[in-house]
């Protein structure tokens, strides 16, 4: 009994509970609740531009540095004209003229003679001041006057040869300032030349700053048979062959690519008596041509003179030019600016 009423008592509680209030509100049995749903923001997704593509950058120029000149080689065709080059078939000139910068006007000194004109191509003078107007070879009248190419290249170390087909070129520069001078013969008669040959090739292979190699031939046999005979071209095709030998060593010892070479004469010649010695365009009227390191190819536009040798190598070399020479550099072959103000020539001669 007590049991069911206190089972009773529990249920009345609980039925009280159910409708009892709810803060104060009675929530009406037929009131549906509301079930409130929280709205969640849609995020807006910009897409994002992908990056853009890397640029290849455009390749660089680089411009090799221009090869150094190391040694310069002078080779002299004695009485050599212009129009004897082609004439003559001498091959090896006439490649060093297609590959280098030339001119067939270039002119030489008065009085136009092997010992004069080679003493103002080492000097860079005009006769007037190297007094060399003799042409034999007279030990006692000493040497030119003047600093010449041979004194400056010695002067700062590096090897100076001259090997010449006449003696009396021994009169150009004092015998200190060459490390080497050979000579075929103390006359102009004809010799055989493997003996100047040899001489050139040993030579290089030694290693030089600076040579002169001098051929004779032509003039000699110039004198005998005349100017532009077949006897004349056919020495200078003989000489040309010897200097193809001498380009080979060169190449052959690793000596070409940088050895600046210049190809000149001394004097031209004529079917006159004397054939050359005198102002006439034929004996005054030269080659003038340079090729190798540095050399911008193509017809020199500039009047060149033989005295341009000399101060054209110490360009080269990076030596001081003189400022009493009557030449200058020939910069037009190198690719630069002429000074239009420097005076050159020597009185008698004509561009």
């Amino acid at each position: 009994m007590n049991r069911r009423l206190w089972l009773t008592s529990l249920l009345a509680i609980f039925l009280h509970a159910c409708f009892s209030p709810l803060n104060g509100t009675s929530l009406p049995a037929s009131t549906p609740t509301e079930t409130v749903v929280p709205t969640i923001p849609i995020a807006t997704l910009t897409p994002t531009p992908p990056p853009p593509a890397p640029q290849t950058p455009e390749p660089t120029q680089i411009s090799a540095p221009p090869q150094p000149i190391s040694r310069v080689l002078i080779v002299t065709f004695d009485g050599l004209r212009p129009d004897a080059i082609q004439a003559a078939e001498m091959t090896n000139v006439l490649s060093l003229m297609q590959n280098g910068a030339y001119t067939l006007t270039a002119q030489t000194i008065m009085p136009s003679t092997t010992l004069p004109a080679h003493t103002s191509l080492v000097t860079g003078t005009c006769p007037a001041k190297h007094i060399v107007r003799w042409n034999e070879y007279v030990p006692d009248n000493g040497y030119a006057l003047g600093t010449d190419i041979f004194d400056l290249t010695h002067a700062v170390g590096l090897r100076t040869v001259l090997i010449t087909g006449k003696e009396k070129l021994r009169h150009v520069t004092e015998s200190g300032s060459t490390d080497f001078f050979g000579f075929v013969d103390n006359t102009d008669e004809e010799k055989d030349i493997a003996t100047l040959d040899n001489i050139v090739v040993e030579q290089i292979r030694e290693g030089f700053g600076l040579m002169l190699v001098h051929f004779p031939d032509g003039d000699v046999v110039g004198h005998e048979y005349g100017w532009m005979s077949k006897q004349q071209l056919s020495a200078y095709r003989k000489n040309d062959r010897s200097f193809g030998t001498f380009l080979n060593v060169l190449k052959d010892s690793g000596l070409y690519e940088g050895t600046l070479i210049i190809i000149t004469a001394d004097h031209g010649g004529a079917l006159t008596d004397p054939p050359h010695g005198t102002n006439i365009p034929e004996a005054m009227t030269i080659p003038w041509i340079i090729s190798g390191p540095q050399v911008v190819p193509g017809v020199l536009q500039t009047p060149v003179y033989i005295m341009d040798t000399a101060a054209t190598v110490a360009f080269a070399l990076g030596l001081p030019i003189q400022p009493n020479w009557d030449g200058a550099p020939v910069y037009e072959a190198f690719g630069l600016p002429v000074d239009p103000l420097q005076q050159r020539g020597c009185a008698g001669t004509t561009p």
